[in-house]
C-alpha cells in the first residue's frame, strides 16, 4: 500500500518513506509507528496501542515513546508546536492528521495493484516476511471457575515472553482474547488473523496439582508441529505460573525457527529474497560441518547486501565466522574478530532490543577474550529475554572463562532446563562440560559429555573434552582410546592445532590442564 500526503510517499510493503522520490534514513521503529498513525488516521490510537504494535506489548518508558514521536516529527520537518503530521491529544495518544493526496482514487489504486502482484506472484520485496503467530486463550479445564484467572495468565505471558523473541510478531492479546470461549477451526484463525502459527492449550487443577497442556499447529494446514505437557504443584501460583511459561515459551520459539529453516529448504523459491537467504543460512550453519559453516557464511552475506536493515544477517554472519575459527578452516585472526565484532555492533545499533544481537555479540567478544564486555552483553540478552537459552550458556561461557565455576554452572543448567530440544543442545552440555573440567568436577564432565554424544551433530571438541575428562579421573587407557575415535573424527587434531583452536582462553593454568591432559593420553604433537 501506498500513502501519499504533501510531498512524501509511505510505502507499507517496501517499509520506507521518501520525499521527493529519495529515500529517508528512518530507524525501523519509526516507520513502524508511522504505519500505524497513517492506516488508523481516523481515530486517535492510544500509548498502549502503539506500546503493543511496535514494541510488541514490552514495557518501555514514556521517554522510549517521546523519542520516537520526536524522531518521526524530524522526519517530517514537523515539530510539537506546528504538529502539521502528528498531533498529540492529552492523555489520550496521538493522530495522523495530514491530509492524503486524492485519497478515494489511491485506494482503489493500490487495491488493483496489489491484486495484480498477487495474481503475478513478483514480489521484489525484501522487506524480512517474519512468521506470525498467535497465541490463544487457554481453556480451563478445572472444575472451578475460579482458576479462570491462571489460565489466562498462562497466556498472557506467553504472549509478552514469545513478543520478545524480535525475529517473531506476535499478535496482541487484546485480538486473541476475542476468541475465547469460541471454537473455530485452526485454519480459519490463521485466516482470519493473518498467522503462521497458532499456539493453544489447557489447564486442568486436581487438589493441588495442575497440568498444562500446550500445542504449537501450523495455521495454514491446521497441522500440529509440537506439543507438550506440563505438571505442578500450587506452592507458589505465581511462581509455578512463571516457571511454566517460561518452559513453554522458551520450546516453542526454535520450533517455529525449525519449521520456517525447513519450509525455506523444501520450497526454496528460485529468487532468494533476504529473508530466505538468512533462513538457507540457519539451516545450513545448524548442520555443523566445514562446508556448511562457509555456505552459512555466503548466504548470510548475500541476505545482508539484499537488505542492509536487516540485523539477523550480520550477527549470524559474525557467529559463524567464530564457529568457523573454534571447529574448522578458518584461522584465528585479529581482522576477523573486527569484521565479526563490527558486524554485530551494526545489528545492535539496529535494534538495540533485540536479545539475539547481544548474545551473539557476546560470543564475539567471548572468542576477542574480551569476558566482562562478554558478561555485560549476554546479561543485557537475559534482561531483554529471560527464555532465551543461547544467552544462559553464553554467560555460562563467559563466567567460566573468569573462573566463577559456580555460577557458570547454574547458567548451563538453566539453558538445558529450558531448550532441551534445542538445535544447539549438544555445545550447552560440552560448552559446560569444560566449565566443569576447568572446576576439576571430571566425573560430571564425563557425564555431560556422554549425553552430548547422544546429539546429532555433536562435534570433534565433545570428543576431546572426553579425553581430557578421563585423564582426569585417572582412566588412561579409556582416554587414550577415545583419543583414537578423536583422530578418526579430525585426522588434522594434534596439539598444536588443539593450542591454536584455544584462542579464545586466557589463563594459565585453564590452558595447561587441557594441553597437558591431551598430552598425558598421546594426542599427537
Amino acid at each position: 500500500m501506498r500513502y501519499q500526503f504533501v510531498d512524501f510517499t509511505l510505502d507499507t510493503d517496501l517499509f520506507e518513506l521518501s520525499k521527493d522520490g529519495q529515500r529517508l534514513p528512518g530507524e525501523p521503529q519509526v516507520i513502524e509507528l508511522l504505519v500505524l498513525l497513517v492506516e488508523n488516521r481516523e481515530r486517535v490510537v492510544s500509548k498502549d496501542e502503539i506500546n503493543e504494535q511496535v514494541w510488541k506489548g514490552r514495557i518501555v518508558s514514556e521517554a522510549a515513546l517521546s523519542s520516537r514521536i520526536k524522531s518521526l516529527r524530524q522526519l517530517l520537518g514537523d515539530d510539537g508546536k506546528n504538529q502539521n503530521f502528528i498531533r498529540t491529544i492529552h492523555k489520550r495518544g496521538f493522530r495522523f492528521v495530514a491530509p492524503l493526496k486524492n485519497e478515494d482514487e489511491q485506494s482503489g489504486a493500490n487495491e488493483k495493484l496489489a491484486a495484480s502482484e498477487i495474481s503475478a506472484s513478483d514480489n521484489t520485496n525484501n522487506k524480512p516476511n517474519r512468521p506470525t503467530v498467535a497465541v490463544l486463550p487457554f481453556v480451563n479445564l478445572s472444575d472451578a471457575a475460579d482458576q479462570e484467572y491462571f489460565s489466562d495468565g498462562i497466556c498472557s505471558d506467553i504472549i509478552t515472553h514469545l513478543s520478545k523473541h524480535r525475529w517473531l510478531d506476535v499478535v496482541a492479546r487484546n485480538t486473541t482474547f476475542g476468541y475465547k470461549g469460541k471454537s473455530k477451526d485452526i485454519r480459519q484463525i490463521g485466516k482470519e488473523l493473518n498467522v503462521d502459527y497458532v499456539v493453544e492449550g489447557s489447564v486442568q487443577r486436581g487438589g493441588n496439582k495442575i497440568r498444562v497442556s500446550a500445542h504449537l499447529i501450523n495455521a495454514n494446514n491446521g497441522r500440529h508441529v509440537w506439543a507438550d505437557r506440563y505438571d505442578g504443584e500450587i506452592e507458589d501460583i505465581f511462581n509455578l505460573q512463571d516457571q511454566i511459561t517460561e518452559k513453554i515459551v522458551a520450546r516453542i520459539e526454535p520450533e517455529i525457527g525449525f519449521a520456517e529453516r525447513n519450509r525455506v529448504v523444501h520450497e526454496r523459491p528460485a529468487n532468494l529474497k533476504a529473508w530466505d537467504c538468512y533462513h538457507l543460512g540457519i539451516y545450513h550453519f545448524f548442520k555443523f560441518t566445514a562446508k556448511d559453516n562457509l555456505e552459512a557464511q555466503r548466504l548470510l552475506k548475500l541476505s545482508q547486501q539484499q537488505d542492509q536493515n536487516f540485523g539477523e544477517a550480520y550477527a549470524w554472519w559474525a557467529y559463524a565466522v567464530i564457529l568457523g575459527m573454534v571447529y574448522w578452516d578458518i584461522r584465528p585472526s585479529q581482522q576477523l574478530l573486527d569484521e565479526a565484532l563490527a558486524a554485530c555492533d551494526t545489528a545492535v545499533s539496529l535494534d538495540r532490543q533485540n536479545a539475539s544481537f547481544h548474545a551473539l555479540k557476546a560470543r564475539i567478544l567471548l572468542a576477542r577474550r574480551e569476558y566482562d564486555a562478554a558478561i555485560t552483553e549476554n546479561q543485557i540478552a537475559i534482561e531483554l529475554n529471560p527464555t532465551f537459552a543461547a544467552a544462559h550458556c553464553g554467560l555460562g561461557d563467559s563466567l567460566a572463562y573468569e573462573g566463577n565455576y559456580e555460577q557458570s554452572i547454574n547458567c548451563f543448567e538453566k539453558s538445558i532446563e529450558l531448550s532441551p530440544n534445542d538445535p544447539q543442545l549438544w555445545a550447552f552440555f560440552t560448552y559446560g562440560a569444560l566449565a566443569l573440567l576447568f572446576k576439576h568436577d571430571f566425573a560430571k564432565a564425563l557425564e555431560w559429555l556422554e549425553r552430548a554424544t547422544t546429539i546429532p551433530n555433536y562435534q570433534y571438541w565433545t570428543t576431546s573434552h572426553k579425553v581430557v575428562a578421563l585423564v582426569g579421573l585417572d582412566r588412561i587407557e579409556e582416554a587414550r582410546e577415545t583419543v583414537t575415535k578423536l583422530l578418526k573424527q579430525n585426522p588434522d587434531f594434534c596439539l598444536s592445532f588443539a593450542r591454536e583452536k584455544l584462542f579464545y582462553l586466557k589463563k594459565d593454568d585453564q590452558i595447561n590442564l587441557y594441553m597437558e591432559s591431551l598430552a598425558k593420553a598421546g594426542v599427537p604433537a
